[in-house]
């Protein structure tokens, strides 16, 4: 049972030293039991303590790391039933099955294919993790030589689906080394794969037939020292399985139910006839509440709407994507190239500078920090004024990069173009275009005129 504020304030060594962000011990047990801080913000806690305020410190739904590498995930860890009650913290894995029999040429063709679908999204690499090696009856052997192909031929990490101990254990042997997610044991099996995984040191997967069959699973598990657990109801039809979904989240958050407090796995793949309505499933399980989703397939029209849609979800709704304020090259930009300016709200920035790349015209973009931002929100909060546009401009530097004095604004920023000029005596202020899309021909006109 988790400890109260006041239990967490007495193993805490009450120094008030405000390291940790808050200005009393107090005040940081209060919030630690209320899952609004982390442990590991206080520098002085005893390893007793620690250990005693684990439980305290833990989010109701643990958090499994799965695999190694560059595309190392982590599924669970969430601390809320809604988005914007706080935020969701990790992102749902998704994963695409390869039968265990696949020939050889067959899957290095996929592997080449696979691994080229990344997308660039407001300055990040998106792409999937998981691939899922499926034991279709080929044996141990070829289970464990696909798997470790897979492994070390490609960037993706791996889910070895089996019911059958000796083929699980073959294949945790040739890829231990990825740290793979075992999946998935049952009542029969639960004691034969939570061996192999205590073994290995790998997290392990319970399938059972219903919600209320899990908790004697993860009980098991638990009780051998296996503390790294994904579980799945078993249902396959729509309606069901969108229920475990919510009946497991409310559980562990809301009933502080720790034998279903672990993140789930999904399958869209088994409960779809078409590509169109496994994406459809795969979608509703990103928002609600899936920490794994297999496919069946990884391709660009179902893989890149689902990784945006993970991306939006997963974004924390209370903190803005911001970039760094300062100056930034377009193309290779010289002392007479255009220079503009605009807020730090990250979609902004990356429409705009996607644009101004567009237009191969080389030019200076400064970031002004306005809060995370857009625009027309900035201005209106005062986050974007003349003055403050003015003097960000002297300070940033540009003037020592370029001979000419022109400056371009925002045209939803119109109006603070009197305010600039005033902080900038000695500058023309030009006013751009209010769309993005309108600044290619703008630019290039503006160089032309030149």
């Amino acid at each position: 049972m988790a400890l109260t504020g006041i239990q967490i304030f007495k193993l805490l060594p009450k120094t008030n030293c405000k390291e940790c962000g808050v200005p009393t011990c107090l005040a940081f047990a209060m919030n630690l039991a209320s899952g609004k801080a982390e442990l590991d913000n206080c520098p002085y806690v005893s390893d007793e303590a620690r250990e005693k305020l684990a439980e305290a410190s833990a989010p109701p739904i643990r958090p499994v790391k799965l695999g190694k590498g560059v595309r190392e995930a982590t599924a669970g860890g969430e601390t809320v039933m809604y988005r914007h009650e706080k935020t969701f913290y990790n992102p749902t894995t998704l994963a695409a099955t390869i039968p265990a029999s696949m020939a050889e040429a067959d899957l290095a063709a996929r592997l080449t294919a696979w691994n080229a679908f990344q997308y660039e999204r407001v300055g990040l690499n998106l792409r999937p993790e998981l691939i899922a090696v499926k034991d279709d009856g080929a044996g141990p052997d070829a289970f464990a030589k696909t798997a470790k192909t897979i492994a070390e031929t490609s960037e993706f990490n791996l889910i070895l689906m089996s019911e059958d101990p000796e083929v699980m254990k073959a294949g945790v042997e040739a890829t231990a080394f990825k740290r793979p997610l075992i999946y998935g044991a049952t009542e029969a099996t639960v004691e034969a794969f939570g061996e192999i995984a205590k073994a290995a040191e790998l997290p392990v997967a319970v399938k059972a037939d219903g919600v209320e069959a899990l908790i004697p699973l993860t009980d098991k598990l638990t009780a051998m020292g296996i503390k790294d657990i994904v579980i799945d109801s078993g249902s396959r039809d729509l309606k069901g399985s969108f229920a475990d979904q919510v009946a497991i989240r409310r559980a562990a958050l809301k009933g502080g139910n720790r034998s279903l407090g672990f993140p789930t796995i999904t399958f869209p793949c088994e409960m779809a006839g078409n590509a169109d309505m496994e994406a459809l499933i795969a979608g509703m399980f990103v928002a609600k509440y899936g920490g794994i989703v297999v496919l069946s397939e990884f391709n660009t029209e179902t893989l890149f709407p689902l990784l945006l849609e993970r991306l939006n979800i997963f974004t924390d709704p209370q903190r803005p994507m911001t970039v760094t304020e300062g100056i930034y090259e377009i193309g290779n930009p010289d002392e007479n190239s255009p220079v503009m300016v605009t807020t730090n709200f990250a979609l902004t920035y990356f429409i705009v500078s996607g644009e101004a790349e567009g237009s191969r015209v080389p030019c200076w973009l400064l970031i002004k920090e306005a809060e995370g931002l857009s625009v027309l929100t900035a201005w209106a909060a005062g986050k974007f004024s003349g003055d403050d546009v003015g003097i960000f401009v002297k300070k940033s530097g540009i003037s020592d990069k370029i001979k000419h004095n022109e400056l371009i604004i925002p045209g939803y920023a119109a109006a603070i173009a009197g305010d600039v000029e005033e902080e900038l005596p000695d500058w023309n202020i030009t006013v751009g275009p209010r769309e993005a899309a309108h600044l290619p021909a703008f630019l290039k006109a503006k160089v032309g005129a030149a």
